[in-house]
């Protein structure tokens, strides 16, 4: 590796690094790809892969807080944050992986480790709105993108074929959008994931119901939510693959040679016969048992291996850069030997053109330490996350929840309208996982029956069984919009276990996102009380991430969903990359990955920066050629 120049040298191997990877290498391309995750999460052989997601599993079977990252090795030298460490800051909090100084601790993680978070992601894939991009010019809020949803909208296609998303186009219905947001004819991969038995009662209950909002009226509707997990092929989906075409020099969806050809479902790494239908087991975050689900290493496993070197257990420490013209010359690692060893060697890889893929808060941490990317001063900032406000309550009748994918519905009504002038919308996806994420549910339902209402027997069976299956929970995403002020840094005195930064990060809610928990939970109520839903939401405040807004006290959660800290924009005053992904300070230096969104509308991130992660590979081969 140390006297080899590649092609393209890329950090990370989440789904950003392995799409760019597979791209470029089935274009001919020599691909060095660095992973700081164990060499054990790179096994694709049959035995290997197989035994190492049985070792996640037995993991997570015994993990006693089932949070996003229990099934995952916590590695000392390639550390990941833990949903665990989080708690309110008084000054700083220096616990676990994060060293934290804002008002409000950041509360959401990734993982470190080969296929990235996307081995603990929910699944959810939908676009970005077409307004989202426009928030400037539309609501005068933010800034708008340098790209906008038209731009993105063939990558999106790439994207739904990459992952193999299921839905139905004709449930999709989204407020501000016009009749071609998919497309004429279009049709996702696969069919939807059957939606649960809770999601129909509700929406059965909320149809008809009026809510007001802002002096407003609205008739709230539900619709299905596209999912990264397998299940009945869709015969009228054409695409085969995502290829390169050296004579237009653009990715194209390339269609089945025959008619008779249809879309098969990607199973398991170790078995493509394992997975190829989702089996509703409740557990998609943190692991899916069968891989129904999509991963990250799926598409790794897809990519041409004869021009592909993966190297793992390499943690990139810094980009070397030439002073007299701005090009990075290589990417300096630490290689260790074992997980909390602090033994090890240390290497620059080579290549023509550098892809950062890593998380947003590492990306951020590898160009600071490096002091690329200089000129804008907006490395590190802007640091967004969707922050979930959660409502619960008894439903009437028995509904029974945890059963099935984590999320099958969702209200879309409050993801754009005029009231983005003023606050942040939301998504509202329908839990099917009870009362799970806020209280503990089931375990500390069993414990309250017993410990404190000392029922025991039959009382205790028709307790539980009552209280368990009339369960409901909603989560209100409100957007958050980039602030500089909420950002990563570094700091020579927080460092990790061989000598590398732990991210420094200041973090807080703003009012615009404030006045949209006032305002969902106004929505909550409203559909609670013309639901007869009895209300059991309580916002306690010794909870991490609680806060006030107009003499009201919320407790709200990380979606985990990472966004910002390399921002897109228009000019290298303002932004990081420009409209091609590419440092405006450093012609062969590309960024992909969630960093890259210059703000974060209401969808789950993942598919929209697989999308930008397909048109930074074009722009890279262009560059290349």
């Amino acid at each position: 590796m140390e006297n080899k120049e590649y092609d393209v040298v890329i950090v990370g191997s989440g789904i950003a690094g392995s799409i760019v990877a597979k791209t470029l290498t089935q274009a001919g391309k020599q691909v060095l790809l660095l992973e700081a995750g164990l060499e054990a999460g790179m096994a694709f052989d049959t035995e290997g892969a197989y035994k190492n997601y049985q070792d996640y599993m037995r993991s997570y079977y015994t993990a006693l807080a089932k949070v996003p990252n229990a099934p995952y090795p916590d590695v000392k030298d390639a550390q990941s944050p833990n949903v665990l460490d989080m708690a309110q800051i008084n000054g700083t909090l220096d616990k676990g992986y994060f060293v934290q100084k804002g008002k409000l601790p950041f509360a959401s993680d990734y993982a470190r480790a080969a296929g990235g978070t996307t081995l603990h992601w929910l699944g959810t894939c939908l676009r970005m709105l077409p307004n989202d991009f426009k928030m400037r010019s539309v609501y005068g809020q933010a800034v708008d993108w340098p790209i906008n949803y038209a731009y993105l909208k063939p990558y999106y296609e790439m994207a739904e074929r990459e992952i193999g998303v299921a839905s139905d186009v004709s449930d999709q219905r989204y407020p501000n959008v016009g009749d071609d947001f998919f497309g004429k004819e279009y049709v996702f991969p696969m069919y939807k994931i059957p939606q649960s038995y809770i999601d129909k009662s509700f929406i059965e209950g909320l149809a008809g119901l009026e809510i007001s909002l802002n002096g407003d009226t609205y008739l709230p509707w539900c619709t299905s939510t596209p999912q990264g997990r397998n299940s009945t092929p869709n015969e009228k989906y054409r695409h085969a693959a995502t290829v390169w075409n050296t004579t237009t020099q653009k990715l194209e969806l390339q269609a089945f040679p025959k008619k008779s050809d249809v879309y098969v479902p990607v199973g398991a790494i170790w078995d493509p016969y394992a997975g190829q239908r989702c089996e509703g087991n409740a557990s998609c975050v943190p692991i899916c048992p069968v891989q129904a689900k999509y991963n990250a290493l799926k598409t790794l496993k897809s990519a041409k291996k004869e021009h592909l070197t993966l190297i793992s257990q390499v943690v990139a420490t810094k980009i070397n850069i030439d002073t007299s013209t701005g090009n990075i010359t290589g990417v300096a690692y630490k290689k260790y030997e074992h997980p909390d060893s602090k033994n090890y060697t240390e290497g620059v890889a080579k290549g023509k053109i550098y892809v950062l893929a890593a998380n947003a808060i590492e990306n951020a941490k590898i160009l600071l330490a490096s002091e690329a990317c200089k000129n804008s001063k907006v490395v590190g900032c802007n640091l967004m996350d969707h922050a979930v406000l959660l409502t619960w309550g008894l439903m009437k009748d028995k509904v029974y929840p945890f059963r099935g994918p984590g999320s099958t519905t969702n209200i879309p009504t409050f993801r754009d309208g005029k009231f983005r002038k003023d606050h942040a919308a939301w998504i509202s996806p329908i839990d099917n996982w009870g009362w799970g994420w806020p209280t503990g549910s089931p375990d500390t339902d069993l414990d309250h029956a017993v410990s404190t209402l000392n029922l025991y027997g039959k009382d205790l069976r028709k307790h539980i069984g009552d209280q368990l299956s009339r369960q409901l929970l909603l989560h209100f995403e409100c957007e958050q919009l980039p602030e500089k002020a909420n950002r990563v840094t570094i700091d020579k005195n927080y460092l990790d276990n061989i000598g590398n930064y732990r991210p420094v990060i200041t973090y807080n809610v703003d009012d615009y996102t404030l006045k949209a928990f006032k305002a969902s939970k106004s929505v909550s109520d409203q559909i609670f009380a013309g639901m007869g839903v009895q209300d059991y939401t309580n916002y306690p405040s010794n909870e991490p991430d609680y806060t006030t807004f107009d003499k009201q006290g919320y407790v709200f959660r990380g979606a985990g969903h990472v966004v910002g800290t390399h921002c897109m924009g228009t000019t290298k005053e303002n932004s990081v990359v420009n409209d091609k992904q590419q440092a405006w300070d450093h012609q062969n230096l590309y960024l992909v990955g969630a960093g890259n969104m210059a703000t974060l509308g209401t969808s789950n991130p993942t598919l929209t920066l697989a999308a930008l992660s397909f048109a930074a590979a074009e722009n890279i081969l262009k560059a290349l050629k």
